[in-house]
């Protein structure tokens, strides 16, 4: 009887939040597959300039020839066939919620997206599907030269400035998704900080996936000139369906000299939703760049945000949490090059499995022939809630020269008998020391997320094991 009441207690309090859905509202959408007539429907629809349509015909026939990665989860199963590659819930960007289309503002305000913005951010870009519906720059940034707006806005708008950047640090031919980003490639975010800027305040991007086999392929497109500073915030989510929703993003972040960049995800995708995404960023001289990298949700998951640490004592850093329940596989981590001299690294991974899921660690360090006294550290723990669970540790540590050092280290552990009855023994239930004893697993994330974010992630987590013991 225990058992089973366990069983129904799981399965109600585990329940995805964010899966509600408001009314699939789609006023354009391409038919389902993809062929060349998509991919030049949708370069119509955009009214782009002819260099662009031919980049992303190149690019589909990259993607048509290349294989599936060799790596991580087996994706053989997906029908490119089965999915849409372009649905707008809206004919244009507002910046005045009261002008969004009702079921997408409804949809917005359940989430907290309008709230959110007027207590911690000084702008905020919000999409659904495959357009942008809603963005908004506080007045003085804009003064200031900071842009932020959607990445098709700025092809049009800043067409020099975006042309210098865009698909530059991911190129087509980099692996299968970045090949299909880069034919399909809609809305997402450009950022541009000017020389000296230094932005106080977080920017923040929120993707939604509404339509039922709809594909989101945004591009994010982050420039810092030299001695400016961004912290930059996204957050996503999908109602949940019983078929997939397919996600391909590329992100590309260029960091300038003594420049400090944050990028702070927090995905929480329904577990219907595949994410295949290639995250990169390019630091010259005394740079810094950061990944806090939250992974929840979705069915399966391959991220693994990288640094290339081109200039003389740049520095990049990576702190990651990923959490698998049943039918949740994480294949995620982080890659760390070192080009410069004196240039520093540290990965720390934390990744939670439980009810039967998957989650592995994958990761480089690499440190260059030319990357004199550099340093790099990683550090992989795992921690597994029962015994059906699943994880791997799958490191590569490089060095070409003999004046640096790669520090590695990984554990593996399962909460004991022993923890959880010596904090019962102090009057705690057995979920309550449950709780604790994770939540003291993924403090060194959760201390670099915002308040409010650290509290709904913690939450998530804490509904997640709901019943796992026992």
């Amino acid at each position: 009887m225990k058992k089973l009441k366990q069983e129904k207690d799981i399965q109600k309090i585990t329940q995805y939040n964010y899966g509600f859905n408001e009314g699939e509202r789609s006023i354009i959408k391409t038919d389902i597959g993809l062929n060349e007539k998509t991919v030049s429907t949708i370069s119509d629809i955009k009214n782009e300039p002819q260099w662009m349509r031919e980049f992303r015909l190149k690019s589909y026939k990259i993607f048509k020839d290349m294989p599936q990665p060799s790596f991580g989860p087996d994706l053989n199963f997906i029908n490119f066939d089965e999915y849409y590659y372009y649905s707008s819930g809206s004919d244009k960007t507002e910046n005045d919620w009261d002008n969004v289309p009702d079921n997408i503002k409804k949809t917005f305000d359940r989430l907290g997206i309008p709230e959110a913005e007027k207590k911690f951010f000084m702008g905020i870009n919000a999409q659904w599907d495959s357009t942008p519906v809603y963005e908004n720059l506080a007045t003085e940034l804009s003064e200031i030269g900071v842009i932020f707006t959607d990445c098709d806005t700025a092809l049009k708008k800043y067409p020099d400035l975006f042309r210098k950047y865009f698909s530059k640090l991911v190129k087509p031919d980099d692996n299968k998704y970045a090949a299909l980003n880069s034919t399909v490639w809609s809305g997402g975010t450009f950022i541009y900080v000017p020389k000296g800027v230094v932005v106080k305040k977080p920017l923040q991007a929120y993707f939604r996936i509404n339509y039922k086999q709809v594909g989101q392929f945004e591009r994010t497109l982050i420039v810092l000139e030299d001695d400016a500073e961004l912290h930059y915030i996204e957050g996503c989510t999908a109602p949940s369906y019983s078929k997939n929703n397919l996600h391909a993003a590329i992100v590309e972040i260029f960091v300038g000299k003594r420049s400090k960049m944050r990028y702070t995800t927090v995905q929480n995708w329904s577990d219907n939703v595949l994410n295949l995404v290639t995250k990169r960023s390019l630091i010259e001289e005394d740079g810094f760049m950061e990944w806090i990298d939250g992974n929840i949700g979705s069915k399966v998951n391959m991220k693994y945000p990288s640094c290339i640490l081109k200039g003389d004592r740049a520095q990049g850093n990576t702190i990651s949490i990923a959490v698998a329940k049943k039918g949740v596989y994480q294949d995620a981590g982080s890659k760390m090059i070192h080009l410069g001299r004196e240039t520093k690294s540290k990965i720390v991974s934390k990744s939670i499995t439980l009810q039967g899921g998957t989650a592995n660690y994958r990761g480089l360090a690499f440190i260059g022939k030319d990357a004199i006294n550099s340093k790099a550290r990683v550090e992989c723990d795992t921690l597994i809630l029962d015994n059906d669970s699943h994880t791997d540790t799958i490191p590569k540590n490089m060095v070409h020269n003999n004046q640096s050092q790669i520090e590695h280290e990984a554990t593996v552990s399962k909460v004991s008998e022993e923890q959880l009855f010596y904090l019962m023994s102090r009057g705690l239930t057995e979920q309550q020391a449950l709780e604790m004893i994770v939540m003291g697993f993924i403090e060194p994330f959760t201390k670099e997320l915002p308040l409010e974010y650290a509290v709904e992630l913690n939450k998530l987590i804490k509904m997640d094991m709901e019943g796992s013991v026992g």
